[in-house]
Parts: structure tokens; sequence; C-alpha cells
């Protein structure tokens, strides 16, 4: 645990949640589900002349989901269902509707105005994302992956712009706004740049800094500068697919990737071709590869197997336990593939290379 004052955690508020859906058809259900620190918080209600309450704690300000599901009707092939987001806190909310979820209002939260304006500073981009969308999918069935790679590219390009005008912006503009871990959150994403965070998430109010999912952004921040470009990679030990040990600082004298994945992971199986290409060009250039797996617990046949059709003749370590892997928390890894490139004395020199861009760089290394 932190010491000083990222150790204080904030106390759970009373909530209060509730609605009136006015001319609705007839609802089924209404489900309110939402993030409160590590676990999600899922609970149901039935409405009674369009009226509905929840009641609950919450310990900080977080996104909510309010479902509405609808009783089937003759011709459905299934009960069709709308949802909107809000923020909740510890306040009396109200949220009324009319005809549908299309058009509502929701009263009592503090951060409700500020998140509406992100999500429509947000929504002007989606008349360009939205056909790239499209034209990604028609590549894919295709099988053209120039074209796919091309729109990867360009909408990398548009969510860093909604990032940067959305997010960073509204950082800027309004710091102290109840919604302001959030919009950092946003900016944040799964692969932290520390250099481009850290100065905002220092702008956070004092009100939101013993927040528990605050504390926990500013470890990862905190592992991100260990893991950057430039840093010596941190040594750790995990069990091969024999059960025996295997540490990174066994490899030293070589580059190595260390190529986080699993056999669940779709864009990761997507990517091992590549992968095998590079390690197959330069295996006999000192460079190998130290795959580590996020697979489940009790899932070691699939890893095995999913090793053997992809043709991965490297070293694989994994403990099976999911997101839990000891190494992938160690290196604040929340999104799968990632990959570190590291060189022979232990330093990282780069970071998530995909397709040509490991090949380009490991012909830039190992040719010097």
């Amino acid at each position: 645990m932190m010491s000083g004052f990222f150790g204080v955690h904030s106390k759970a508020q009373a909530f209060t949640v509730k609605g009136k859906l006015i001319s609705f058809k007839p609802v089924d259900k209404i489900y309110l589900s939402y993030r409160d620190g590590d676990n999600t918080v899922q609970d149901s209600t039935q409405t009674k002349d369009g009226s509905f309450k929840f009641e609950g704690k919450v310990a900080e300000p977080t996104v909510a989901r309010l479902q509405v599901k609808y009783e089937k009707q003759p011709g459905d092939e299934k009960p069709n269902s709308k949802s909107i987001q809000f923020i909740l806190e510890g306040a009396k909310i109200d949220i009324t509707a009319k005809d549908s979820l299309t058009s509502y209002t929701v009263t009592g939260s503090k951060g409700e105005s500020d998140f509406e304006k992100l999500q429509k500073d947000e929504k002007v981009y989606d008349a360009t994302l939205q056909p790239l969308y499209e034209a990604y999918g028609t590549a894919r069935k295709a099988g053209n992956k120039e074209e796919m790679k091309k729109i990867e590219a360009q909408i990398r390009d548009i969510e860093k712009e909604i990032k940067e005008k959305v997010y960073k912006a509204f950082l800027k503009g309004s710091p102290n706004s109840p919604v302001a871990f959030y919009a950092l959150q946003q900016y944040a994403g799964w692969d932290i740049d520390p250099d481009m965070v850290e100065p905002l998430f220092k702008t956070l109010p004092a009100s939101q800094q013993q927040y528990a999912s605050v504390i926990a952004l500013k470890e990862r921040i905190d592992i991100a500068k260990k893991t950057a470009v430039g840093r010596y990679a941190m040594d750790f030990i995990q069990n091969d697919t024999l059960g025996k040990p295997v540490s990174l600082s066994s490899f030293k004298g070589k580059y190595v990737l260390v190529d986080f994945w699993a056999s669940w992971c779709g864009p990761c199986r997507q990517e091992n071709p590549n992968v095998v290409k590079a390690f197959n060009k330069y295996k006999d250039k000192s460079f190998t590869i130290l795959g580590v797996s996020l697979d489940r617990p009790n899932a070691q046949d699939r890893w095995l197997k999913a090793i053997h059709d992809d043709n991965l003749t490297w070293t694989h370590v994994s403990d099976l336990k999911f997101w839990d892997n000891e190494v992938a928390k160690q290196y604040g890894i929340r999104a799968i593939p990632q990959n570190l490139l590291i060189d022979p004395q232990g330093k990282i020199i780069a970071r998530n290379l995909d397709g040509e861009e490991l090949e380009q760089k490991l012909g830039e290394v190992l040719t010097k």
C-alpha cells in the first residue's frame, strides 16, 4: 500500500436513483450496472406505473449504465432493450424519459452536465469514425491486410485527436469538475504515456485524490515510468510449459521481445504470424522471444494448443491467472497484445511493435 496522501480512501456514500418512464412500450425490467472499485455491481427492478427506484452506496463518482428491457412483443425474435449512461454518485438522482431513451434528463448528479458535454463533443467524431469501422469490416472479410492496417492507422489518428481536443482540453478548462478523473481515464487509455498523463494527473482536485481508482491510476503511472523506453526492464520469474522457472535476466546478452498474449485473444492470434516471421528471420542473430501468456486458470491445454497451432517455437511462461498474471501486473499490462523489446544489456528500446514495425526495428538494431 502506498503511504502518505494516496493511502487515504473515500467512504461510500448512499445514493438513490429514481426514474419515470412516460408513454413507454411495456417494460419488463430495468437494470443498473456500474463499477465500484474493482467490482462490477449489477441490480435490477421492475416498474410500477412507469416508475422505478434503485438504492445503494458508491465510494466515488462513476459511470453507470441504465438499461430498459422491453416486454417481448408479437413478431419480436427476442426482447428489445435500450440503455443510457450517466454519472452515479452519492446523491438523489432523478431520471425522466418520454416515449423512449433517445430523449432523457438526469438531475441531482453534480457531474452529469459535464459528462453529457464530453459525450456530445466525442460524438462529433462519429460521422468520421463510422465509415472507417465499416470499411475495416469490409477489408477484414476480404482478407485485405494492407487496407486493414491503413484504416487502423486512420482510426488511431482520430482517437488521438479525440484525446487531445476533447478530454485534454476539458481537463485544462475544468480541472475541478466531478468528472475530471473520468476525463483523465479516457485520455490515459490502456497504454499510459507517463510524460503526457502525469502532468494532468497532478491537476486533479484534492477531493478526488482519495478515490481508490485515482490511487490505482497513480500506481499505473508509476509502473509506466518504470517500463518506459530507456529504462531497464524489471526482472521476473515464471514457469514455462513444463513447469520450470524461467527468468527474464537469463536472456541477458540477447535482444529479447517480451510478448504478452493469450490463446483466447483474437488480435494476438492474428498478430502471431507476423511475430513468427520476425522470429524466424532473426533468431540466429542474437534475438529471441519470451512469451508471457494471460491464459485462464485450468486452461493449460488451450495455451499449449495455441503455441503448437501458431508455430510459436520460442520460450513461453505463464501462471495461468488470466488478468491477474503477476508479470502482467508488474508491467501494468491491461490490454493485449503488447510487447517490449529489450537490448542485450536489459534496457527497453521499443514498445508495442507490430507487423512490419517489428521487423524494421530488428533490422535496424541487429545490422548495426
